[in-house]
Parts: structure tokens; C-alpha cells; sequence
């Protein structure tokens, strides 16, 4: 019954992080894309296109579109991912939706195209990211970039700068010229910056410590970080004595975590630290399927 209740309240969480994340990619396409009319690597993009020819909402049309790639994104993604983005492709609708209720007639913040289309990118990718993170998207181009990224193993800001550059040349059909160009830019610079937030994300750190508290330090990481370490011997050169260095990999809260742990116990240890872009391992417990 208690692990029922863990199960429900995680499922909750992970619906308000999901929910927020989606409420983000929802305004960055309502106060800056749309006032833009740049069509940067989105659904919504195309469907600020086909508005001139299909008079209906943008919110319907996203939805529509969605429902198609959603599909393609069950099959060749995988359950997990499909069920999370039909959730958000769902929210994505409803947010649009509301946003074009409470604020009929909004027209733009900044008045200014280019400075539509750059405050998009930024907001978007943060949302995006937020939801990459979690093994979901909004869905539209987003479900073509994680498909393509899935069988090419390009980086996944690559992949949407295809997709996103295949949108913005189909803005040639609405728009004039420099909308065209302004779409181009912002799909690749949107990629661009996807992938720098991303690599943020999965950063982590390579921190190796030379400490008088060894076997407290390593009970730490194990039992209260929950992670891994290793244990190595070496030959100081400046004595000549044997020492040991602990080695962990964590992530950026649980590099916080271990800093503030050190300053307490052992301010005198010795400290590297090396960034680690990527890393690839079977967790404890796992098994190859």
C-alpha cells in the first residue's frame, strides 16, 4: 500500500514538472512566436503557415497535426515517451488555447520580429529541455527530432535544425523574404542552443579527493549521495608516501551536495574536478533486456 502511494505521488509530481515545463514551450509560442509569424521548428510554425489557407485555429490545427506524429511516435519511440507527449501534446492545446481566451487580440510584446523570434528560442529551449530531460516533448517536430536522433544518433539540436529548416522553408508560402531568412536563423540557432542546454543537464563531474577522512567520505557518497566511487592508490612526489584518492561521478545537485559535505568535514582535502560530457553504464540491479 506504501509503495502505492510512492508510485501515485511520483506519477503527480512528474505530471506538475511535465505541466510546467509544457506551460513554458506554450507562451514562448503565444507571445513570441505567433507575433513573429517566423515558422521555427514547430508544429505550431506550420501551423502559423496554414492559418493563411486554413481558416482555423492555430490551437486545432497544432492539436491535429500532433495527433498524426504522436502516433509515429508510439511506434517508433517507445510507450514511455508516446504516453508522456500525448499528455503534453494535450496540454500544449489547452494552454494555446487559454492564452488566445484571456488575451484576444494580443499582438506582441516587443513590436519587433527579430526580437520575437530570439526571446522564442531561448524560452522554448528551456522548456524543451525540461522536457527531453524527463523522456517526453511537446510533440510535433519535436517527436520527428527525437525519431531522427533515435536511428541516426545525431545530437538531438541537430536533428531539429533539419526538421526546423524544412518548417521555415515552407514559411517561402505565407510570408515574405525576410520571415523566410528570420525562420532559417532561428531554427539553427534554436538547435544550437538546445544543445547547449541539454549538455547542461547531462554534465556531470569527475571529482577526485585526496582526504585524512577516507572511509567517511566514501560512506557519504554511497549511502547518502547514493552514488558511486572508486578507491586508488598513488606515490606522492613530493614525500614519496603512498596515498589514496576517492573518485565520484555526480551530477550537478549532487556535486553541490558532496562540495558543502567536504567544507564541513575535511577542508584541507585535496580537490580535482573535470567535466564529464558523457558517460555510458549499466545501473545496479539492471539487467540486459
Amino acid at each position: 500500500m506504501h509503495m502505492d502511494g510512492v508510485k501515485i505521488r511520483n506519477i503527480i509530481l512528474d505530471g506538475l514538472y511535465l505541466a510546467g515545463a509544457e506551460l513554458i514551450i506554450a507562451a514562448a509560442i503565444f507571445f513570441f512566436l505567433e507575433p513573429s509569424h517566423a515558422a521555427i521548428c514547430s508544429v505550431s510554425g506550420i501551423a502559423i503557415v496554414l492559418v493563411n489557407f486554413i481558416h482555423l485555429p492555430i490551437s486545432l490545427l497544432t492539436l491535429i497535426m500532433n495527433i498524426i506524429l504522436l502516433v509515429l511516435g508510439f511506434l517508433l519511440v517507445g510507450k514511455g515517451f508516446g504516453v508522456k507527449t500525448v499528455y503534453t501534446s494535450i496540454l500544449l492545446s489547452v494552454f494555446l488555447w487559454m492564452f488566445e481566451k484571456l488575451l484576444p487580440g494580443f499582438t506582441s510584446i516587443t513590436h519587433d520580429q527579430v526580437l520575437d523570434a530570439a526571446c522564442y528560442i531561448f524560452v522554448i529551449s528551456a522548456g524543451q529541455t525540461l522536457l527531453f530531460h524527463d523522456n517526453a516533448s511537446s510533440g510535433g517536430t519535436d517527436i520527428i527530432g527525437k525519431i531522427m536522433q533515435k536511428y541516426t544518433h545525431m545530437d538531438l539540436g541537430n536533428c531539429l535544425i533539419i526538421v526546423g529548416t524544412l518548417v521555415a522553408l515552407s514559411s517561402a508560402f505565407a510570408y515574405d523574404g525576410k520571415t523566410v531568412v528570420i525562420s532559417l536563423l532561428g531554427s539553427y540557432l534554436g538547435g544550437v542552443v538546445l544543445d547547449k542546454f541539454m549538455n547542461g543537464f547531462a554534465m556531470k563531474r569527475r571529482v577526485t579527493i585526496v582526504s585524512n577522512h577516507e572511509k567517511e567520505l566514501v560512506h557519504f557518497i554511497i549511502h547518502d549521495l547514493h552514488s558511486g566511487a572508486s578507491i586508488y592508490q598513488f606515490y606522492g612526489a613530493y614525500h614519496m608516501e603512498v596515498r589514496r584518492e576517492v573518485v565520484a561521478i555526480v551530477d550537478r545537485r549532487e556535486y553541490q551536495i558532496l562540495m558543502n559535505y567536504i567544507r564541513k568535514t575535511d577542508p584541507d582535502a585535496l580537490l580535482t574536478v573535470y567535466q564529464v560530457s558523457d558517460m555510458h553504464y549499466r545501473p545496479k540491479g539492471k539487467t540486459v533486456q
